[in-house]
């Protein structure tokens, strides 16, 4: 079994659990507090925070999502560079942008989930096997992640948001960065130029598509 799917069960079957916790008799306050991130929390010794709140995650779509791009890029990165590199990637992007987080958010925030872990694995996607088609998300690798990457960029500067954590994910993409260019030192400018490229080519399309429904009667 793929380290990709075991990381997957973890994270359904610990979100479950919080979820089975959460609308039983436990104390809702408590498990936040001893499970999910928030600079609070951290800063009174709860140094495992950073770790459990990884792997839990707030709602159902909130789950699927995640899960869905987790396996796109990490089973792909477990053939390409190895198990040991995933779960570097994907503990380091997702601790570092819960850490990074004090900085910019309330100490009383509360994060939680993969995200950040699973863009940090789609920058080094993106530089490792930009033109990888999956067949889970329907598109090369590397025009997922630089097409998400665009778009949570672009929320974090027009201020959208709401509890979705835009700048945590952008966070994790730059970690994810790093990562690449330190273990693709040989072609990953090549393969940013092809993920550009990818992404240049999608706006196109979707430029004439629309022209072109425009024009029908």
């Amino acid at each position: 079994m793929k380290t990709t799917v075991e990381l997957t069960i973890l994270c359904i079957v610990s979100t479950l659990i919080y979820w089975i916790l959460t609308f039983s008799y436990v104390e809702a306050d408590l498990l936040t507090s001893l499970l999910l991130f928030s600079a609070d929390s951290l800063l009174q010794g709860r140094f495992w925070v950073v770790v459990t709140a990884l792997f839990i995650h707030a709602d159902p779509l909130h789950l699927l999502a995640n899960m869905v791009f987790l396996y796109a890029f990490g089973a792909t990165l477990e053939d390409e560079i190895g198990v040991a590199k995933v779960l570097a990637a994907f503990l380091t992007g997702g601790v570092l942008s819960f850490v990074l987080s004090m900085f910019v958010y309330e100490p009383s925030t509360v994060m939680l989930g993969a995200s950040a872990a699973i863009f940090t694995l789609a920058a080094v996607a993106m530089l490792t096997r930009p033109l990888k088609f999956s067949w889970v998300l329907l598109m090369p690798l590397g025009l997922v992640a630089l097409l998400y990457f665009v778009y949570n960029v672009a929320a974090v500067l027009t201020g959208g948001g709401g509890n979705v954590g835009y700048l945590g994910h952008v966070t994790g993409f730059i970690i994810g960065l790093t990562f690449g260019i330190a273990w693709n030192p040989a072609k990953w400018k090549r393969n940013l130029l092809v993920a550009i490229a990818l992404l240049i080519a999608y706006y196109i399309v979707m430029f004439l598509l629309s022209f072109l429904f425009e024009e029908l009667p």
